[in-house]
């Protein structure tokens, strides 16, 4: 969790970006007010990355999001954003949890929309999940199905309400970014890391399962998902995401829950455990008790879905096939450095804190600097080095500042 001088305070850090993150917006005027009195809290301006700097904000007390029974966990505040030429941003009641850090992404356009966060699926009054087979039917394959093993879409398009509502308007986002809201917006980023770890793997085999099925599609719908909680998952277009929540989904983004005897991801259902109960789904409260026992992310999935449940890796990702061949530190040599230093330099040139490689293919001093820098930037863990997550991530903005152009 997020350091902070005091035990009732979150962060909250913004980004900026102009179209997407391959652009950052700088000198943009911030406001962070309160949703209430309309009192400004903080107002700051964006540095050459489209950066604040963490801005510390109350938050209820920690244990208040440790129980059922307590008060609401969070603090809602409002964030604006204006830059000259683009219409201003609103995102309304940004969630701030104590000990913990917050991460607005802002997307600047002409013809922006606000966004008003709902309270998240444990706190707000959703419809409860309708029962479905743990397994399905495969669709007759055509040009656009079946498709032969499951893998991780570059996009993923959430209809913004129950399927039959042609009037609610579709988005198209990342799979990250789609199971890093999806967890924002189910449970609370001040649970225990293997109580989020496993509640972030059974929304990412629910989605995975609805990809690999193509179930909306096979029903003559345009979209992947949707964002109602009596059919799919809870879904905000452009809330805050949570730095715990993030970092997890970007260490297991690839992985899935299945069972030995079968491929297709399972339709893993779950429920809040308090208000709906369901046999063979899991307890989202249930899961956060688990973890305080010591429970491992796998040891409470196998609790609620069985002891006979494994985790499988989708052998592609983003339609192209898995190119991550290991670690790479100081003392690595060879293609993926190189691969490594060319994209960090591309990247150099709309986020100029990273400073410019030689592509040796030597992973030298100089290397793990702009590695570091870069994780920096991109919410990660500073560590110089090339782990699963920052490898991927490179490979996402690399891609992003490539489009920009």
């Amino acid at each position: 969790m997020a350091e902070t001088d005091g035990e009732d305070f979150g962060l909250l850090r913004v980004n900026v970006y102009l179209g997407n993150i391959g652009s950052p917006a700088k000198n943009v005027s911030v406001t962070v007010s309160d949703p209430e009195s309309g009192e400004t809290i903080e107002e700051l301006e964006t540095d050459d990355e489209g950066q604040l700097p963490p801005i510390k904000l109350p938050a209820p007390p920690f244990d208040y999001s440790q129980s059922s029974t307590m008060p609401r966990p969070f603090e809602q505040y409002d964030v604006k954003a204006s830059l000259s030429g683009y219409e201003d941003a609103f995102i309304r009641n940004v969630q701030i949890y104590p000990q913990s850090t917050a991460i607005q992404n802002i997307s600047l356009t002409p013809l922006y929309d606000n966004v008003f966060i709902p309270y998240p699926a444990l706190w707000g009054n959703f419809p409860p999940k309708i029962p479905e087979a743990e397994l399905k039917r495969l669709p007759f394959p055509s040009n656009l199905s079946v498709l032969p093993e499951p893998v991780i879409p570059e996009l993923i398009v959430v209809h913004a309400g129950v399927p039959n509502d042609s009037s609610a308007p579709d988005y198209t986002l990342g799979f990250k970014d789609y199971i890093k809201n999806v967890a924002s917006s189910e449970i609370y980023a001040t649970w225990p890391k293997e109580a989020l770890k496993a509640n972030i793997l059974a929304i990412l085999s629910f989605t995975l399962n609805r990809v690999y099925t193509e179930w909306y599609r096979s029903k003559g719908y345009d979209f992947t998902i949707t964002s109602s909680t009596a059919y799919d998952q809870a879904f905000t277009y452009g809330r805050n995401i949570f730095q715990e929540i993030s970092d997890i989904v970007d260490e297991v983004f690839t992985l899935y829950i299945s069972r030995t005897d079968i491929t297709q991801p399972l339709f893993t259902q779950y429920s809040d455990g308090i208000r709906v109960v369901r046999e063979g789904w899991l307890s989202q409260w249930g899961s956060k008790a688990l973890a305080e026992q010591g429970y491992s992310a796998i040891q409470i999935l196998k609790n609620y879905y069985g002891y006979n449940i494994v985790l499988r890796e989708a052998k592609k990702v983003a339609g192209i096939p898995l190119s991550f061949r290991g670690v790479l530190s100081i003392g690595s040599r060879g293609e993926p450095v190189r691969t490594i230093q060319s994209q960090l330099n591309a990247i150099s040139n709309n986020y100029p804190r990273i400073s410019k490689l030689a592509v040796d293919g030597i992973y030298g001093s100089r290397t793990a600097g702009s590695v570091r820098t870069f994780q920096s930037i991109f919410d990660l863990p500073v560590t110089g080095t090339v782990n699963f997550p920052t490898w991927y991530r490179i490979s996402d903005i690399f891609n992003a500042v490539s489009s920009s152009r």
